[in-house]
């Protein structure tokens, strides 16, 4: 280490070629810091201030309670999206649940169609591209009569894509129409374990309703949460019939 040098920055840099050298991949956490400070024979304190400086640069985040994580995209350049061939694999980061659970989310039970805290059947998934941390939590939950009559929305398949939808529109509803609303907000404690993301990073919640082609009722509203440096969105924005050309000659 050259004179004037800080021992953090010494070690952030060292730390910061280890991870470009692929010692530690992306979504692999860096060994516990009281071990680098072992390794690197200085205080926690200081292994603390190199981490700080990794996380300034994007290359690693202090996930709660999963210690510190390389941040996928921290190496090669470039953003992960949904494919949109169809043809990348996805996987479960966790297993897949489905159960009946009370629906506390006021927000989310009024778009069901369902009192606040009404028993819902719930399918928790936590998915993404097998090579990658996980990319999204998805909740689905289903309205009470739907999850009656369609014993199918029980399945819990092994792959990230299942056919509980269809069913539900064999069962005569189809065809299901959506609608999405979408929104930037911090994610929650459970949320950021399960994505591997600090509490300060912003996710993106897509929320989607689906309502049925006969009653026109809602019978699923599912809750998507990505973090919002792994997704954008595009909108092709349309002009209006009254803004179109011929332009009226006076503009006043």
């Amino acid at each position: 280490m050259a004179r004037g040098d800080s021992p953090y920055l010494t070690i952030a840099a060292d730390l910061e070629r280890r991870i470009k050298a692929g010692e530690w991949g992306p979504g692999e956490k860096l060994p516990h810091r009281v071990d680098l400070a072992k390794e690197y024979k200085v205080s926690r304190t200081t292994i603390d201030s190199a981490v700080g400086v990794l996380e300034g640069k994007g290359l690693a985040w202090a996930v709660p309670r999963g210690g510190t994580v390389v941040r996928y995209g921290s190496v090669s350049p470039g953003y992960s999206f949904p494919s949109a061939s169809g043809t990348e694999v996805w996987r479960h980061h966790t297993p897949p649940t489905a159960a009946e659970e009370p629906l506390n989310d006021p927000r989310l039970a009024r778009m069901l169609g369902v009192q606040e805290g009404t028993p819902c059947f719930r399918r928790h998934r936590v998915t993404g591209p097998s090579t990658e941390p996980p990319f999204q939590v998805s909740d689905s939950w289903i309205h009470p009569d739907i999850a009656q009559s369609v014993p199918e929305v029980a399945v819990t398949q092994q792959g990230p894509v299942s056919a509980w939808l269809y069913h539900i529109e064999k069962a005569g509803h189809w065809p299901l129409t959506w609608m999405e609303t979408h929104r930037a907000r911090l994610p929650s404690e459970g949320e950021a374990a399960e994505l591997q993301i600090p509490l300060s990073v912003p996710v993106l919640e897509i929320v989607r309703v689906g309502r049925s082609g006969s009653t026109g009722k809602p019978v699923e509203v599912t809750a998507y949460v990505i973090p919002s440096d792994r997704v954008e969105t595009v909108q092709v924005l349309e002009r209006d019939d009254s803004a179109k050309e011929p332009w009226p000659e006076d503009l006043g």
